[in-house]
């Protein structure tokens, strides 16, 4: 199964699997776990996590052992989304995954923009924690300028202070208003950032509620990052989403969405606006 672009903005769609790969069969059971919980959804999983608060920390199984990996993911029908980090990448992941994803760290580096638009595939661009909503259209606008305009802008909260982010909901409306769909990163945006020493800790108690106020605000889709016991993931298990809880926390955003759309509380750009 393969990822229409056309998808983002008909219709709520779930981004959804662990923050890195762990295992080849940990892989394959959290795919099946969560289309069991949600039915239909696009995985994620990194083979490297390049930016790790730590030298020490887990990064992954590196590039070639994580593709072929994904790869196996991909046989069992499951559309895919990976992070890329260097240009030299793009096009061998591109053989793989249906959409790649350009970490935050890295929105702005136009190499890399351009040689993931270059492989036609669609994508995903993390808004930098330091980038403002009004700016980061300029970094779709470099992937579009390879003649491929398959790109989503995906929001992860912003810097505030040492160790915190913070999401601001006018953004989602500014990046939307833009030109292109925007998804909302649940997850991401309740981490603190190298809060927990040598790692990142997290405030998954607020994943839900920020989720909500995105998808009431006119999101295309919604990022989680999803594991089974996040108190064992292998990176960033203090801002994941506990397995157990996807079947409920997605069918309330559903809900939400689809009576957010029913009644005409979006204008024809897609935008939030009150009812007169």
């Amino acid at each position: 199964m393969s990822v229409d672009y056309k998808a983002f903005g008909n219709g709520l769609v779930l981004i959804a699997g662990p923050c890195v790969i762990e295992s080849e069969e940990h892989v394959h059971r959290m795919a099946r776990g969560i289309r069991d919980a949600v039915g239909q959804f696009i995985f994620k999983a990194s083979f490297d996590k390049a930016n790790r608060t730590s030298v020490g920390a887990y990064r992954g199984p590196g590039l070639r052992e994580g593709l072929r990996i994904l790869a196996g993911i991909k046989a069992d029908g499951f559309p895919v989304l990976t992070d890329i980090h260097e240009p030299a990448q793009a096009e061998e992941v591109a053989e793989v995954a249906d959409i790649l994803q350009i970490p935050a760290f890295l929105c702005r580096q136009t190499d890399l923009l351009l040689a993931a638009g270059r492989t036609g595939r669609i994508v995903n661009i993390k808004k930098g924690q330091f980038v403002a909503p009004h700016d980061i259209h300029r970094a779709a606008e470099k992937v579009a300028s390879t003649g491929n305009r398959q790109v989503v802008l995906t929001e992860r909260g912003s810097s505030f202070g040492y160790n915190n982010l913070v999401v601001d909901m006018r953004g989602l409306k500014i990046m939307r208003d833009a030109g292109w769909p925007v998804v909302f990163d649940a997850t991401h945006s309740v981490q603190l950032p190298g809060g927990a020493g040598a790692q990142s800790g997290g405030q998954p108690e607020f994943i839900e509620t920020l989720a909500r106020a995105a998808v009431a605000a006119g999101v295309d889709g919604v990022f989680v990052e999803v594991h089974e016991e996040p108190e064992r993931a292998l990176s960033d298990g203090a801002n994941a989403l506990r397995l157990s809880r996807l079947r409920e926390f997605w069918s309330r955003l559903e809900k939400l969405d689809s009576l957010v759309r029913s009644a005409d509380f979006l204008n024809v750009s897609g935008a939030a606006h009150v009812i007169k």
